[in-house]
This record gives C-alpha cells, structure tokens and sequence, in this order.
C-alpha cells in the first residue's frame, strides 16, 4: 500500500513538473546545448553579420556566396587552440569546415552587437 501511494505521489508531482515547464518556456526559444563548439557556432549564427573587404575580394573571385560562408557557422567545427576566447572586447575564433567540398577556414571576429567574417582560407 505505501509503495503505491509514493508512484502515485511521484507521478502527480511528475506532470505537474512537466505541466508547469511547458507552460513557463511555451513560445520561447529555449534550447539548452551542452558542447562548447555548438555554444559558439550558434552565438555567431543568432548575431548580424558583415564580411571584411578582404572576405569580399575572396569571395568574387573563388565565386563563393554568402550562403556557403554560412553554412560554415551551421556545420564547422570550432578550432580552440587557434582561436582567442578571452581577448577584450572582440573575441576571435577560428572555424574549419568545407566550401564547395574543399576544406576551408574562416576567422570570425565575435564583438557584443556583431559578427564580422575576418578572412577565409581554402585549401
């Protein structure tokens, strides 16, 4: 008898949780990511951002578009040891995924307003 009645206590207190969570975070935007790599890449993602005239000058003549640089920010992968995480007022990080199914690099300068695409490398 006591058995039964603690599951039925921990179930009621269970979706009343549960209950209680949907109704606070419904139509919020809330996601909870764990991995460092996906923290950064979706700050970057979620800021505006602008391409330095050197990103440009590459861009025209590679012909690569914006979309491909950002697909980079979706799919990269964050290199931490050439990136600096603690450098004042801007952060940098570099980003190593593929353009055009060739490895490439970008080095992307995080400020608190904006995102400003630094360089692009494709190997």
């Amino acid at each position: 008898m006591e058995l039964k009645r603690r599951f039925t206590l921990f179930g009621f207190g269970f979706v009343l949780g549960i209950s209680l969570l949907l109704f606070f975070l419904n139509g919020k935007n809330a996601s909870c990511i764990f991995f460092p790599n996906e923290r950064v890449l979706d700050i970057l993602r979620n800021k505006p951002r602008i391409f330095s005239e050197e990103v440009l000058q590459t861009m025209s003549d590679k012909k690569i578009d914006t979309v491909s640089i950002i697909d980079i920010l979706l799919k990269g992968d964050v290199d931490f040891s050439k990136s600096k995480t603690r450098q004042e007022p801007c952060r940098y990080y570099w980003i190593d995924g593929y353009l055009q199914e060739k490895e490439a690099s970008i080095y992307v300068q995080n400020c608190d307003t904006i995102v400003t695409i630094q360089q692009v490398y494709i190997k």
